[in-house]
């Protein structure tokens, strides 16, 4: 019989895998919230759509779900400050948002000003998954950005990589 992976292996090989870095925000009837999270991908095109992965115990799970909408704001090096806290280092949403400049986007949510890009999404889906709750979101809006190098995360760090334009030869 197979032994199971644990759940410590299981986590400390998907410190290995580099992601990127965004902060997840919602404005709805239910009120405002906001997340930091390296679990997004993209679903599919036709309509396009993507995922984001939050932890099901979080206090703001039922906002999100209520609100119908997220945001999703894809990070740059210059953003591990917002990064860290909207990943909870500070509990105050109020002092989370006014650590940076929000725009305002038709559906009532904030997009970062200055992210890289930002998804603006329906929520269409939302599915437990073990200790997380899976959202998939129509996007209904993108806001994107021209210049800027993306947030990583990596080995349990954020991670500034810049772009290495030509080097790859291509």
């Amino acid at each position: 019989m197979e032994t199971a992976v644990s759940k410590t292996e299981f986590r400390n090989a998907m410190a290995r895998v580099c992601a990127p870095v965004n902060v997840i925000t919602t404005n709805g009837p239910a009120g405002r919230g906001g997340f930091t999270a390296t679990a997004m991908c993209s679903v599919t095109d036709e309509p396009p759509t993507l995922l984001v992965c939050m932890n099901s115990r979080s206090a703001q799970t039922g906002l999100f779900i209520e609100n119908r909408r997220f945001c999703v704001n894809v990070l740059t090096g210059e953003h591990k400050g917002l990064a860290s806290s909207f990943a909870g280092q500070q509990a105050d949403m109020d002092a989370r948002y006014a650590a940076a400049e929000w725009i305002n986007l038709k559906s009532g949510n904030q997009a970062l000003a200055d992210a890289i890009v930002s998804f603006d999404c329906r929520l269409v889906e939302a599915r437990l998954v073990g200790t997380h709750n899976i959202f998939i979101g129509e996007v209904a809006e993108i806001r994107t950005r021209k210049d800027g190098h993306a947030l990583l995360y990596f080995d349990r760090n954020y991670v500034h990589v810049p772009t290495m334009a030509g080097s790859f030869g291509g």
